[in-house]
């Protein structure tokens, strides 16, 4: 993972942030459901003949469903970090294959948010970024305390242009 080795000279993490643990309740959820299905087709599957066979199937099949539909989502949200350095806004995704882009906070024009009522109730939201160049603008979703981290993002796009008006003089 990325961390402070990978970052540049005079460049420091301010902010390491996952998305919102809410993003986990529909595998846990889906776990719950998986588990509770496959102990109920045990338990109600008649004995003799090739209930063994019958038995690693079921097991099998939950097994395979929870990697899918458990494992992956997890994995996905443990792997995936959005950091706030000095200089830039970095995103980072991916299991197996990694994938990241950076976001000069010299070419951050605007930042919001917005959430609603259930993301105000866990603390979470959508973060807007506004940004010069190809890609406009930039959303990401389930961002813990938005808020806080809205008001870090451009008190450092305004200490980065402070910092660069200082360094042209």
């Amino acid at each position: 993972m990325a961390g402070e080795a990978s970052l540049s000279e005079g460049e420091r993490l301010v902010l390491k942030l996952h998305p919102h643990w809410k993003t986990l309740v529909r595998p846990v959820f889906i776990l719950v459901v998986l588990t509770a299905a496959a102990s109920a087709a045990l338990i109600l599957l008649p004995t003799g003949g090739r209930t063994a066979i019958i038995r690693l199937v079921i097991g099998a099949v939950a097994v395979v469903a929870a990697l899918i539909w458990v494992l992956v989502p997890i994995l996905w949200w443990r792997t995936t970090s959005y950091e706030l350095t000095t200089r830039r806004l970095r995103l980072r995704e991916g299991i197996l294959a990694r994938s990241g882009r950076d976001f000069p906070l010299i070419r951050i024009s605007d930042v919001s948010f917005s959430h609603g009522l259930i993301d105000r109730l866990l603390g979470c939201g959508k973060l807007i970024v506004e940004s010069a160049g190809e890609h406009g603008q930039l959303v990401l979703t389930e961002i813990p305390q938005v808020e806080q981290v809205q008001a870090t993002l451009f008190q450092l796009v305004e200490d980065e242009q402070a910092r660069l008006a200082r360094e042209e003089r």
